[in-house]
């Protein structure tokens, strides 16, 4: 991968390269001397700044769980019937999935092999629980169909979400985003891609009129 000049580097320089090695590697593969190389630094420069690869792992997940909890704390989260509230955080998970393309996808990655990546699924697990939540109270009050299992329904919206951490680039050949496959993106932009999940998921959601 291409490395850090020394002359641009900074923290957030480290914890941005540090990600990608993280997600080419593998965590358990990587070493601080495969850091050293991808950022262009000395060990002891990452040293300074950082205890060691976990400590770069928990500030980049938590960059992503940050991300994502704070949509919970949004006004349009908070005010409405709960349809309404659910498909806002659907269509700002997609947001944040695709601002935070990196850190998302690392945090999806994460099995659990060290105390922070416990902690990092532990705090998935709370934020997958707070949605499902909304997806209850949406089907008590009758605005989504009541003969899909939350449980179910919750795991199908987060598979489709999350997928696209696999297929989604920032930058298609025209500079937009796009899908990537074998002849390249396909130039979808990123509101084409929140309103396109936010059209499948709610129109399977929603109940019948």
């Amino acid at each position: 991968m291409t490395t850090a000049k020394r002359d641009t580097y900074t923290p957030e320089t480290l914890l941005s390269v540090a990600v990608q090695v993280f997600i080419e590697r593998g965590y358990d593969g990587t070493s601080m001397e495969h850091l050293s190389k991808a950022a262009g630094i000395s060990k002891s420069s990452i040293y300074h700044h950082v205890t060691g690869k976990e400590e770069l792992l928990r500030r980049a997940v938590s960059r992503a769980l940050d991300e994502l909890f704070g949509i919970l704390d949004e006004e349009h989260a908070r005010v409405g019937t709960a349809a309404e509230r659910l498909e806002y955080v659907v269509r700002r998970m997609v947001e944040v999935l695709m601002a935070e393309l990196p850190y998302v996808t690392l945090l999806l990655r994460v099995r659990g092999n060290t105390g922070t990546e416990r902690w990092a699924l532990e705090r998935r697990r709370e934020f997958d629980h707070r949605v499902a939540a909304l997806l209850k109270d949406a089907a008590a009050e009758g605005d989504v169909r009541a003969d899909v299992e939350v449980r179910l329904a919750t795991r199908l919206v987060f598979g489709m979400i999350n997928s696209i951490v696999e297929w989604y680039r920032p930058e298609g050949p025209d500079g937009r985003g796009g899908v990537s496959g074998a002849s390249g993106a396909s130039g979808a932009g990123e509101r084409e891609v929140v309103d396109a999940v936010a059209r499948l998921v709610f129109g399977g959601l929603r109940k019948a009129s």
